[in-house]
């Protein structure tokens, strides 16, 4: 897989620097959204360059007006994704609908390009239903707990690969994650078995307020791959089309088609991609990223907006102008709060909640089930429910 750089000290937007110009790792775009010198476009047509284009838009709407949802007290604690949008949004462009991906938190881009925007919000309002909705739509529920998922993101891949079936996972985690054993022995698993993972590692400097530097010894997360038999590759994750292109490459290789032709004729091989962005925000609502970072560092990476880069480079070549940024810009507003109707219309049955941490009940759980519904009964559900 060639890598591209953009050379020392390319110029970013407001003169700004690059934050990235020095790092060894594949680009499509600059940061004012021109491609390199000798980087290859991908191969795809207006309609999908625009459509990479409309999710990246509809994601940071989303995160704007969900942040906004919790600061009133509509949702529960979120994790925002500004700035790590184009390794979401451009990896699952990338994938087939029936390809797997294992979320973690943030990757809320893979949500939107799955279209399951509305289904999945309730999720973050306390109904078990969105995760239920997302997983109809191939997205494994949201995972809380650090590098827990991977093991059985590679039991997922192997599935595939055991019963031939086309299909490849994707498993979306964090820095902090290459830490946890999980990491090891999913990686191990997956290289000794060939599964058809694609181990996407999210590096936006921070696991939580821990630094890269802090989290690893090794020059890069990337490089982690070798000691497992297969190959790393690092992204520009701030880069849609970068994103898009090495994580078709990564799934190309994992379905055992590294021709791209679908003849499928070698093993499947995973591939570890490393994203390296940055998060604007905090880690989550519940996060005061000013309490372990100078707020300045932010600033240089701004000049790699994803949204701002795909936008102007489909200005250039002449696939957008301001009619159509106004229409996706409207379009994005109105798909957000169809969702958020949609998401605040759920209803909860307070019986819900018992039905499936144990087959069957301990007496003491069932005694508070028992007494907390034989009070709604008595009182009305209205008693239960907070003033707004």
């Amino acid at each position: 897989m060639d890598e591209n750089g953009a050379g020392a000290d390319a110029p970013g937007r407001e003169g700004r620097t690059d934050p990235l110009a020095d790092e060894d790792l594949y680009r499509v775009l600059g940061p004012d959204g021109s491609p390199l010198p000798d980087a290859t476009v991908p191969d795809l047509s207006d309609e999908a360059f625009r459509a990479i284009y409309r999710d990246l838009v509809v994601t940071r709407r989303f995160d704007e007006r969900a942040v906004s949802l919790q600061r009133q007290g509509r949702i529960g604690t979120y994790a925002p994704c500004a700035g790590q949008e184009g390794s979401a949004v451009g990896s699952t462009h990338a994938l087939a609908d029936d390809d797997l991906i294992s979320y973690q938190y943030r990757e809320h881009g893979a949500v939107v390009v799955r279209d399951l925007l509305s289904e999945y919000l309730p999720y973050w309002m306390g109904h078990e239903s969105g995760t239920e909705a997302i997983a109809d739509g191939n997205v494994f529920p949201l995972n809380i707990g650090i590098a827990a998922h991977l093991p059985h993101a590679v039991g997922a891949a192997w599935a595939f690969d055991y019963q031939d079936e086309d299909r490849v996972v994707a498993c979306h985690f964090g820095d902090g994650a290459t830490s946890e054993g999980d990491f090891h022995e999913a990686m191990n698993f997956a290289g000794v078995f060939d599964t058809p993972t694609l181990f996407c590692c999210h590096n936006n400097g921070w696991a939580i307020s821990i630094p890269e530097s802090r989290q690893t010894a090794s020059d890069t997360f990337a490089q982690k791959a070798a000691a497992y038999g297969f190959e790393g590759v690092r992204v520009d994750g701030m880069d849609p089309l970068a994103s898009y292109a090495v994580t078709r490459e990564a799934a190309e290789r994992a379905r055992g088609d590294d021709s791209g032709d679908g003849s499928n004729g070698d093993d499947p091989r995973p591939v570890l991609i490393e994203f390296v962005e940055y998060r604007f925000g905090a880690h989550t609502t519940a996060d005061d990223p000013t309490a372990y970072r100078d707020p300045d560092d932010v600033d240089p990476w701004r000049a790699l907006d994803p949204l701002d880069r795909m936008e102007a480079f489909l200005r250039e070549t002449g696939r957008i102008d301001d009619e159509g940024v106004a229409a996706i810009r409207e379009e994005a507003d109105d798909v957000v709060a169809d969702a958020i109707d949609f998401a605040e219309s759920a209803t909860a049955d307070p019986a819900d909640m018992f039905d499936y941490a144990y087959a069957e009940l301990p007496p003491e759980v069932r005694r508070q089930r028992d007494e907390l519904l034989a009070a709604v009964e008595e009182h009305g559900e209205d008693a239960f429910l907070r003033e707004e």
